[in-house]
């Protein structure tokens, strides 16, 4: 679903009606469902990358924020770093770096034979992930607190108007 079409503009003014026609503590929910609805359009099968990737920041967020001692919230740092890098670089990079080894190998006549993955880039990776580490870092160095409700974390990642919309804003304050 682009935004430019008309399938949009009809789901786009079913939220926004509903959104003022339930309670507003209800708002995060049909957000979240819409934002997730919207996102699956592309690919149904990559929601699991924005789930895992939200709840990965989610527990290592809440953990930083638990630990006053800077020294020991780096670890949690790190696994946020490597798992939102890990799936980025899996999905934007994999296929580039598989074939310059392979041309790499085939210049030195090394038999190499690790297939490319057949797979299309899921929409709106970069911008979830960086937004992401960015609120884990910030966490990190105590510029915010970590959000302690999860589906209000998963809309700040997840928020369907921004997802491809970019590019990523500055944080200024609370996610709610």
């Amino acid at each position: 679903m682009l935004f430019n079409s008309v399938q949009f503009l009809i789901f786009f003014l079913v939220v926004v009606v509903l959104y003022y026609a339930i309670p507003y503590r209800l708002r995060w929910v049909l957000l979240l469902s819409a934002s997730y609805y919207f996102y699956m359009c592309f690919n149904p099968k990559y929601i699991i990358l924005i789930i895992i990737s939200t709840l990965i920041n989610y527990y290592t967020g809440i953990k930083m924020g638990e630990i006053k001692i800077k020294s020991k919230r780096r670890k949690f740092l790190i696994l946020s770093l490597l798992s939102n890098l890990g799936i980025l670089f899996f999905f934007k990079y994999y296929n580039f770096f598989n074939d310059s080894l392979g041309v790499i190998f085939d210049h030195y006549n090394i038999i190499y034979k690790i297939p490319a993955l057949n797979v299309l880039l899921p929409i709106g990776i970069s911008f979830y992930i960086f937004k992401a580490l960015s609120y884990s870092i910030d966490v990190y160095h105590e510029k915010m607190k970590a959000e302690k409700h999860l589906g209000i974390f998963a809309l700040y990642l997840a928020f369907f108007p921004q997802l491809l919309a970019g590019p990523i804003g500055v944080w200024k304050g609370k996610l709610r």
